[in-house]
């Protein structure tokens, strides 16, 4: 393949791996949030509010009905609902570390590690968005908007010689 040929995609890869890096920013960043919201949530009552539905449509009956008739259970399932938050939150903040840093750099160890965040975020969708329209939704954008960004910022990673950013 001659220089030239490859000249219009080494162009465009800063950008693109720009616009890669800052939409992946932005959804690591509302894993984030959400993480942190998850935990507020469940320190008011027992069970974040986007998890309700889900609740409801798999046991068969609200949180709060549990709560009246099995406070050992619904104890269990807060806990749960802080270890999952917990998990959550640390999740998310090594994904933006990852994108932030290597990912911002180029390192194609870092394009390949992103797609861990694909597994967690489809097995969201497929456990708490299965049982919840709602849910189901909110998800899908991060189960098709992280490989999109991915796939878009790849050229960066693979078209020759790294690039940066800026």
């Amino acid at each position: 393949m001659s220089l030239t040929a490859r000249r219009p995609a080494r162009a465009a890869a800063p950008a693109l791996l720009r616009i890669g890096w800052v939409g992946l920013t932005i959804i690591g960043q509302f894993f984030a949030v959400a993480s942190l919201n998850d935990l507020r949530a469940t320190h008011a009552s027992g069970l974040p509010a986007d998890h309700a539905t889900a609740f409801t449509n798999q046991a068969g009956t609200s949180y709060a009905a549990v709560k009246q008739a099995a406070p050992g259970l619904a104890r269990y399932i807060t806990n749960l609902e802080y270890g999952y938050a917990l998990h959550e939150l640390v999740f998310a903040v090594l994904f933006l570390a990852v994108v932030l840093i290597p990912f911002r750099r180029a390192e194609r160890w870092a394009w390949a590690a992103c797609w861990a965040v694909v597994i967690a975020s489809v097995g969201y969708s497929l456990t708490f968005g299965a049982h919840d329209a709602t849910v189901m939704r909110y998800s899908l954008v991060t189960d098709i908007g992280i490989p999109v960004l991915l796939l878009l910022a790849a050229p960066s990673f693979f078209a020759g010689p790294p690039v940066t950013a800026g």
